[in-house]
Order: C-alpha cells, then sequence, then structure tokens
C-alpha cells in the first residue's frame, strides 16, 4: 500500500498539484505549507502536511531552488595549491567542520582551488554567473583579489582569517595575538632567554598578528626584541627547516623557538637535530594549530590549539545568515560581523 501511495495519478512521482488536490487547498498555498511560510492557518498546514505523507510527496529541490532564484550551493574557495590543502591539517579541519555543518541542511559544496591567475579568472566568470549562493574564503592573502570581487558581485561571503583590522567582509578568525602572547609567555616561564619565532607569511593577517604577539609578550616581560631572532618563514615544512637554519647561523645562543604553525615546527626540528641540538635540553620549541602533526611529533610538540573545527562551522553559519538576509549589501557590510574565537596553549614535552 505504501508503494501505491507514493506514486501519482501517471504512476510516477507525485506533484504539488496533486498534493494540494489531496488537501482542498490551491499550489500557492501547498507550496507556501512545505516551503514553511507562516501565512497560513494551522487547520490548512495541517491538511497539507497530512496529503504530503499520505502521497509520499518529496520536494523537488532544483525547480524551488530555481524558483527562488537560488542555487543550493556555496564555493569553499581556497587561493593555494592543491599541494599544501592536501599537505596542511588547517585545511582538511577546517573542511571537516564547514562539511559537518552544512550537513544539516540541504545545501551543496563545491571545493575550488584558485591558486594562480588562470584559476581565478576562470572562478571569477564562473561567480559572475551567480552558480553558487555564498562563498567560504579560506586563507586569502592581502593582496587577492577575490574579497573586492565577491563584494562587487553582491554574492555573500564569509571570509578565515581577515585580512586587515578593518576587513568589510564577514569573517571568522582565531585570537591569533593572545595566542602567541601564550605561547611566548610560557618559554619565558620555563626560564628561555634567547627566544626566536618563525613567522608565517606576513602578507596572511593572521601571521602578522603572531609576530605583534611575540613582540608584546617580551616587552610585556621587559626583555629586548632581537630583530636576529625573527626569522621569515612560509607556513611549509622546508620554509620551517630554512629558518631555523638562519636563526642558529645568526645567533647559536637561541634555545626557544615559537613557530607560526606546527608544520614550520616539524621543520624546524629536523633542522635542530641536523645541528646536534636537544628538544627541550638545547631548544625549547612551540607550535601552533595543536593539529594531528604536534600530538604525532617526536617529542609530542607543545602548540596553540584553534578551533579549526568550530571556525569552519562558525563560517557556514554567518554565511547561511548572510545568504538568507535579503537587505541591500551596502547595508550588510555596514554590520561587519566578525567572529574572533578563543586559542589555548596545549604543553607538551619539547617545551
Amino acid at each position: 500500500m505504501a508503494g501505491h501511495a507514493a506514486r501519482g495519478r501517471g504512476g510516477g512521482r507525485p506533484t504539488l498539484e496533486e498534493v494540494a488536490a489531496r488537501a482542498g487547498v490551491g499550489r500557492g498555498t501547498a507550496s507556501r505549507v512545505i516551503n514553511g511560510s507562516p501565512r497560513v492557518s494551522a487547520a490548512t498546514r495541517t491538511a497539507v502536511e497530512a496529503a504530503v505523507a499520505e502521497l509520499g510527496y518529496v520536494p523537488n529541490t532544483a525547480a524551488r531552488a530555481l524558483a527562488a532564484n537560488r542555487t543550493d550551493a556555496i564555493a569553499l574557495v581556497v587561493p593555494e595549491p592543491e599541494t599544501r590543502f592536501f599537505a596542511e591539517p588547517y585545511f582538511s579541519d577546517m573542511l571537516r567542520g564547514v562539511g559537518a555543518q552544512l550537513s544539516e541542511t540541504e545545501m551543496q559544496l563545491l571545493l575550488i582551488f584558485a591558486g594562480n591567475d588562470q584559476r581565478r579568472q576562470r572562478l571569477a566568470q564562473y561567480l559572475a554567473a551567480h552558480r553558487v549562493d555564498g562563498v567560504l574564503l579560506v586563507s586569502v592573502h592581502a593582496d587577492d583579489p577575490l574579497p573586492d570581487l565577491l563584494s562587487q558581485l553582491e554574492i555573500p561571503a564569509v571570509i578565515s582569517g581577515r585580512r586587515c583590522a578593518e576587513e568589510p567582509l564577514p569573517s571568522v578568525d582565531s585570537d591569533n595575538f593572545a595566542g602567541a602572547c601564550a605561547a611566548v609567555d610560557h618559554l619565558l616561564a620555563r626560564g628561555r632567554t634567547a627566544i626566536a619565532t618563525i613567522t608565517g607569511r606576513l602578507d596572511v593577517y593572521g601571521a602578522q598578528r603572531r609576530l605583534d604577539g611575540y613582540r608584546a609578550a617580551l616587552r610585556d616581560a621587559g626583555r629586548p626584541v632581537d630583530e636576529r631572532l625573527i626569522a621569515p618563514g612560509d607556513f611549509t615544512e622546508e620554509g620551517g627547516r630554512r629558518a631555523m637554519r638562519e636563526l642558529l647561523a645568526a645567533c647559536p645562543e637561541v634555545d626557544a623557538v615559537f613557530a607560526g604553525s606546527d608544520v614550520m615546527a616539524a621543520g624546524a626540528r629536523q633542522a635542530l637535530r641536523e645541528a646536534g641540538r636537544r628538544i627541550p635540553d638545547d631548544v625549547a620549541l612551540v607550535g601552533f594549530d595543536d593539529s594531528a602533526i604536534a600530538r604525532h611529533m617526536d617529542p609530542p610538540l607543545t602548540s596553540v590549539r584553534q578551533p579549526i573545527e568550530e571556525m569552519g562551522r562558525a563560517m557556514i553559519d554567518l554565511l547561511l545568515a548572510e545568504i538568507a538576509d535579503d537587505r541591500p549589501a551596502a547595508v550588510r557590510r555596514l554590520e561587519r560581523r566578525q567572529l574572533v574565537l578563543p586559542t589555548e596553549l596545549v604543553e607538551r614535552d619539547s617545551s
């Protein structure tokens, strides 16, 4: 009987018209009930819901999206090469949080890489055709044109990690400054006197804030900031290895290192071992992210925990709110919805 009830008059999938006829209402009224509109009476809602259940009606989400000028899809855009995406736990953790939160909706997720000019141009054409309802931007550099393009196209967007203090797009970030301060305070409390840092790419605002936190913690402790102890990195393992070698050459007395990511800390550890330095006996080491890398290093790495999965979930919540907000984009931008999540130092044997 159930299989028979789930078929329409023509023997196929039940239609909205058949639901309306069964409930004794017009097609528009049935549609409003199915789409959750409050502008129907309780009795009408009950009648339509009963008809849906009896017929086994399943809404055509594609048709609903088209009628509402919606695609029911969002894009997660990563302006980085695929090699970096798959090498760094940050991205997989972010994707896990985004996917988990989005699974509670009917929205589809598209993963798009835009790591070079050609891919950016193709992405611009794709977005200009309004083939997605919104965009999540992850790992954006200060000079990246994509955020401005999204603003021009008035496509709802949320950015992971602000580009500057006055970021105009809604954003979700971790407290990079406080996390760096906590890392340096921890090393100072361990009695370390020559504390170095390996920065991420400084065209990334989060990396700038980690460097700011490093400097501030030293100043607050009455320690001078020795520029020889600041080495540029690029968030890669090789970058961390290279920076550590530079630090050892410039300042052999270094006895602690705060690396701006766990991946760079792994590279720094290799360079320290090559130089015969023991961790933490000779040089204490602290990373940032608290990724799986930190837990599996030898010795396990002290690291600043970013709530990356929580950030991914929060990005989805912000983006869905942006998509549902039918006010003009210029009005929405005035609110500048910015969310900063706290970080936490996780102590292990490397420090």
